[in-house]
């Protein structure tokens, strides 16, 4: 049994194919065949079913996702941390909420790879309710998230900060000039929110709701940029975290609503699994993420 294999039996259960694997990998059909029939062949058990066209996992295969999964972490751990370097190097899987990415993430990014500049960052897109699993199974090494405060006893917290959400219109919006605007000036006041799955979403409709609302949802899109656009055209109000809309309140396409209601407690939030070691390659991005100013980073 080799890394390579595994790394291919992980490849083919996460695409659902033997040839979407191979062309990522860059390896002929052939090649990631015959690794995962050897691999079969050592453990004297069947990994994937073949019915035609379409696989999907047996018993054996998810038991093997889970160890194959954290045999792949410890070889990123060993590269960062075992050469004899006074230069970190290696691989590092960082989980992060799209909101980070609008306007901190890349900059945090960026000066990173200045200063390690032999460690790569493998960046995914994640969600509140599936990275504390992600990082659990060893998927992610690290994971950079805005959220409301998560608590998880598997999880180590290694940063918090405060943030905040906010509700935009475009200046033409009846709302735009109101001085303290609350639950009930949105009434039949269409919305744009984020998607089923986000704690921003449920946030605002839970206070809603309490306040004996029934909120008019004309949008819900994962996607900041399209919940922005749609607030630009006047079609509605839309509700999503303040770091995400920079340069909109810059140049006056969106105006953010002078709100009076209830908080929505979020912060940014690091956290790694409990029984991960803080690498130096880690400490180096927290260190990064630490050392932005305030006016960096907010409003």
């Amino acid at each position: 049994m080799t890394i390579t294999q595994l790394e291919t039996f992980l490849r083919i259960a996460d695409k659902g194919s033997f040839s979407s694997a191979a062309s990522d990998l860059g390896y002929a059909q052939s090649t990631v065949t015959m690794q995962i029939k050897q691999l079969e062949e050592e453990l004297g058990s069947d990994l994937f079913n073949r019915l035609g066209k379409t696989i999907s996992l047996t018993p054996a295969g998810e038991r093997l996702v889970v160890y194959a999964e954290k045999l792949l972490q410890l070889e990123r751990e060993i590269y960062l941390e075992v050469p004899d370097s006074a230069e970190p190097s290696g691989i590092i899987k960082l989980g992060v909420s799209e909101s980070l990415c609008y306007n901190r993430c890349p900059r945090i990014l960026m000066q990173y790879r200045k200063s390690y500049p032999k460690v790569d960052i493998r960046l995914s897109f994640i969600t509140h309710d599936t990275f504390p699993e992600l990082l659990k199974k060893g998927e992610l090494d690290i994971v950079y998230t805005l959220n409301p405060l998560v608590e998880d006893e598997n999880l180590a917290l290694l940063y918090k900060q405060s943030e905040t959400l906010g509700f935009y219109v475009c200046p033409e919006h009846k709302l735009a000039k109101k001085n303290k605007v609350r639950e009930n000036d949105l009434k039949d006041v269409p919305l744009l929110i984020t998607s089923h799955n986000c704690s921003f979403r449920h946030m605002l409709v839970t206070d809603l709701f309490h306040k004996g609302i029934v909120p008019s949802i004309a949008l819900e899109t994962s996607s900041k940029e399209i919940l922005k656009q749609f607030a630009i055209s006047g079609i509605g109000v839309a509700f999503m975290p303040d770091m995400t809309v920079v340069t909109e309140r810059e140049n006056g396409s969106l105006v953010r609503l002078d709100w009076a209601g209830e908080d929505f407690p979020i912060y940014s939030q690091i956290f790694i699994h409990k029984n991960k070691r803080v690498t130096e390659a880690v400490e180096g991005f927290l260190d990064l993420v630490r050392n932005l100013t305030d006016s960096e980073v907010k409003l």
